[in-house]
């Protein structure tokens, strides 16, 4: 059994080393990311490599052993799914889940968590888009790209996730409209910022700053 913090840090540091694509993360991303200092840090590297979770090299920074990869992905599948029951079942927004997913995702019971996938269909996908581990581990990956990447007019988009959950930019994509499932169509760029405009299923044209485009993943159709 592990505490909550211990949970928290493993599947931090995990989400971090997705994020960067590299196996060893230092103690300054791991502090960010937790939103705490780093001799907090290093006491939690400490307890978590004398349970064999971590592994710590100087100079290199940490990397999670194989079981503390498991215990990370475990989490994240049930985080992803609560999601899936709030935003679906409950009718909380993609801006609502996260909080409530965060103390959820501690219930210790397997099999709750095995019917909970079975009542939900076995989902793939989390509100935002994020692919939910199934028992094994093993995620399901689309092939998806920035928005910011595609310079091409007449296009047309289908969103299938976002990089950012903070509560401030689910709650922009809210006003504009913008959530995984629609599908746009690109039909202006301004060169001086690297906005874009795009244009709706109904016909209404919303204009997205660079910024905004770079965290949204989509599919050219």
């Amino acid at each position: 059994m592990y505490t909550e913090t211990e949970e928290n840090y493993l599947k931090a540091i995990y989400k971090i080393a997705q994020k960067q694509g590299e196996s060893s993360i230092n103690t300054k991303s791991i502090a960010e990311e937790m939103g705490t200092s780093a001799a907090s840090v290093t006491d939690m590297i400490k307890r978590l490599s004398e349970k064999s979770l971590l592994q710590y090299e100087k100079y290199y920074g940490v990397s999670l052993t194989k079981e503390g990869q498991k215990i990370a992905v475990h989490l994240l599948r049930k985080h992803r799914l609560w999601e899936v029951f709030l935003h679906d079942k409950l009718n909380f927004t993609w801006v609502e889940v996260h909080e409530v997913a965060e103390q959820l995702e501690h219930v210790k019971s397997d099999l709750l968590i095995e019917k909970l996938d079975a009542f939900l269909g076995h989902p793939k996908f989390d509100p935002h888009g994020d692919p939910i581990p199934n028992s094994n581990g093993s995620f399901t990956f689309r092939n998806q790209i920035p928005l910011s990447n595609i310079r091409e007019k007449n296009i047309r988009i289908h969103v299938l996730a976002v990089k950012q959950h903070d509560s401030s930019f689910l709650k922009h994509l809210d006003d504009l409209k913008i959530k995984p499932g629609e599908v746009f169509e690109i039909i202006q760029f301004t060169d001086y910022d690297k906005s874009m405009k795009l244009l709706t299923k109904n016909g209404d044209q919303i204009v997205i700053t660079h910024k905004v485009a770079d965290a949204i993943l989509v599919r050219p159709q």
